[in-house]
């Protein structure tokens, strides 16, 4: 199985690092105190180590960027060299919020967080995916009552084809995915935030995604 690195123990880290670590991999989360484990709910999976991001990204064949998005691309810019020869598996969506803590403008109108993460890292294997959801679907499509679509965005074949496999431990079945193409696809799924906002706003939080009908 694959060595997976988190950088981010919040929500979705912590929920993306159960799912992985049942299915068989030997996760690491990035956590800004690692002798903290208990921080993170339900971790307790004998798959799932702990560690700093440096360590994390540097140790992992995958990293996960599970971290806030309106500050990733400084701090994975900072792990430029743990990076190298990585593939990066892209799920923030960078945002500015309105006062009540949901989403309200883009951080890169006309772009997207995933083109200036490959354009900051080179060196790198960008891969954007599952930011068109709520965290909980990433990892339990199956639940929704119409099938959802985890879009795929990515300069690399090879990548997205390793990134496409990780989805299925997540439940994706193939019918669902859909790849999109190149990285700089990335910047629609990401304007795609400015919806959910509006859909929690009526509905509560419950999960969704948004999704593709035929």
């Amino acid at each position: 199985m694959t060595s997976i690195g988190i950088l981010g123990a919040g929500r979705v880290g912590a929920n993306l690092a159960r799912k992985l670590s049942a299915a068989g991999h030997h996760v690491t989360l990035g956590v800004r105190n690692p002798e903290e484990n208990a921080a993170v709910p339900g971790s307790t999976g004998s798959r799932i180590s702990f560690a700093d991001q440096r360590a994390t990204a540097r140790t992992a064949d995958i990293v996960i960027n599970a971290t806030p998005g309106d500050t990733s691309l400084d701090r994975l810019t900072g792990l430029r060299t743990e990076l190298a020869g990585k593939i990066l598996v892209d799920v923030s969506n960078a945002t500015l919020d309105a006062a009540d803590g949901l989403p309200r403008d883009l951080c890169y109108p006309g772009g997207s967080l995933a083109e200036h993460l490959q354009t900051a890292l080179p060196d790198t294997r960008v891969v954007k995916t599952l930011n068109t959801m709520l965290f909980m679907v990433m990892t339990a499509p199956e639940t929704l009552a119409v099938p959802p679509t985890a879009y795929v965005s990515g300069d690399d074949r090879n990548a997205k084809k390793t990134v496409i496999g990780l989805l299925g431990d997540l439940g994706w079945q193939p019918g669902w995915i859909e790849d999109l193409g190149d990285v700089t696809t990335a910047r629609a799924t990401e304007a795609m935030i400015l919806v959910v906002p509006h859909v929690l706003r009526r509905h509560g939080f419950r999960p969704f995604a948004v999704s593709l009908a035929r």
